[in-house]
């Protein structure tokens, strides 16, 4: 039973990497909307099952209620810099398209991390995307824990805990977003990552976040 799995499991990721490498033209055709006029759709995998990830073929769709406000109190939802560290690149859609794409084909040193709490999370995320949200590694929050951050870093970020001092040579690439420009969850979790020492050129930031891949229509999933 466990080899069937295993093997299944196998098959699913080989057909994603040839469907990414090798797409099929006759469905680009078909598209409306395409992403780009060389992308159509590409896929990824999401919790173990593949998920194409394309634009919504409706042209009248419009934007969900949850991204359809153009004004929140601020603070705490102010306006986000475009550049957010030094060191720490901003990246749009393409730039997330293309992280997405070099994922799925098994790069193992790449994640995507929804820094949002799982409340928003629920209501819908980029495909591939963990979640870890911005109240695990800040440390003012309450559910701020040291032995919670030290195995994120270790366990998930690929960093090596020697005596005490953080040595993140073998550290992933991480790319983080959250709501859109007005929301400082990705950016909380992106200064505390900085403030660890986590090298700022392994990081990088997709601003438009929620409400920018919303009005484009691209594909979401639920946890």
């Amino acid at each position: 039973m466990a080899f069937q799995t295993i093997l299944r499991v196998l098959v699913v990721q080989l057909i994603a990497t040839f469907a990414i490498i090798f797409p099929a033209h006759a469905e680009q055709t078909k598209l409306k909307v395409n992403i780009t006029p060389e992308i159509g759709s590409f896929t990824v995998m999401h919790n173990g099952q593949p998920v194409t990830i394309m634009r919504n073929q409706d042209t009248t769709h419009k934007i969900i209620d949850d991204y359809a406000l153009t004004s929140r109190s601020c603070p705490p939802f102010c306006v986000q810099p475009m550049n957010l560290l030094p060191g720490v690149t901003t990246i749009g859609e393409l730039e997330m398209i293309q992280f997405l794409k070099q994922k799925a084909t098994g790069d193992k040193n790449l994640l995507i991390i929804d820094s949002r709490t799982p409340d928003w999370v629920a209501k819908g995320t980029i495909p591939s995307a963990i979640n870890i949200p911005w109240t695990q590694l800040y440390r003012e929050s309450s559910s701020y824990e040291p032995l919670v951050v030290e195995e994120i870093l270790t366990d998930r970020f690929g960093a090596q805990n020697e005596d005490g001092i953080w040595n993140f040579t073998k550290a992933k690439q991480l790319v983080l977003f959250c709501n859109g420009p007005w929301c400082g969850q990705s950016p909380t979790n992106l200064i505390a990552l900085v403030n660890m020492g986590y090298p700022a050129h392994k990081l990088f930031w997709y601003r438009g976040g929620m409400q920018a891949w919303n009005g484009l229509g691209l594909t979401t999933v639920k946890p």
